[in-house]
């Protein structure tokens, strides 16, 4: 009896190795937000990659969709602090799985700052006022469940604001810290990329 045809092997990509993606989340979030979220939804969901900051901050709202994103897709990412991540900038960083300092690296913590039209009625600059002391407890609140940490400690950054460096924030535990100019950088960096497939 002659031996049928070999059973076919069907592509299942949940069964490949998936590569570590890669954003760059530069500059003010105002303007960069909805290109940075859409970036994000079109990466699988649920994948490992990397996020290199190296923001001032921006809108706080920017910053909230962005680490909505990022937890609601179930995004393992590692957020990287090239160079600066400050103000709305730490939410999505915060929201990052893994996060990675340099000793160059710094973080601004503050308080919500208001922004307004010069056109805004009075009315209107109250309900704002409103609005806004609501919104920074409840990023204080926010901020200290991402990181695990109490809320005091947000709070001794955020008011009345604090520039955090690198080695400091490393040293909390709420980051690891990779030394540029190390003789190792390399295997820091490809234990990096196995901690993001992983």
């Amino acid at each position: 009896m002659k031996p049928g045809p070999s059973p076919q092997r069907f592509h299942n990509p949940d069964k490949e190795p998936q590569q570590p993606w890669e954003l760059i989340l530069a500059g003010d979030l105002t303007d960069k937000g909805g290109e940075l979220m859409e970036r994000l939804v079109e990466v699988p969901f649920g994948s490992p990659g990397l996020i290199f900051f190296d923001s001032g901050g921006g809108s706080a709202y920017a910053g909230l969709a962005l680490a909505a994103v990022i937890r609601l897709r179930g995004l393992q990412a590692t957020g990287i602090v090239a160079g600066e991540c400050s103000s709305a900038a730490l939410i999505p960083f915060a929201a990052c799985t893994q996060r990675v300092v340099t000793p160059h690296a710094t973080l601004l913590f503050h308080p919500v700052r208001w922004q307004s039209d010069d056109e805004m009625q009075l009315e209107e600059a109250a309900e704002w006022a409103r609005h806004f002391q609501i919104l920074e407890r409840s990023l204080d609140d926010l901020l200290s469940k991402l990181f695990d940490i109490p809320v005091e400690r947000i709070t001794s950054w955020t008011r009345p604001g604090r520039f955090v460096t690198g080695p400091e924030f490393a040293a909390t535990g709420l980051a690891q810290m990779v030394d540029l100019f190390s003789g190792d950088l390399r295997s820091q960096l490809k234990k990096l990329a196995a901690d993001a497939k992983s």
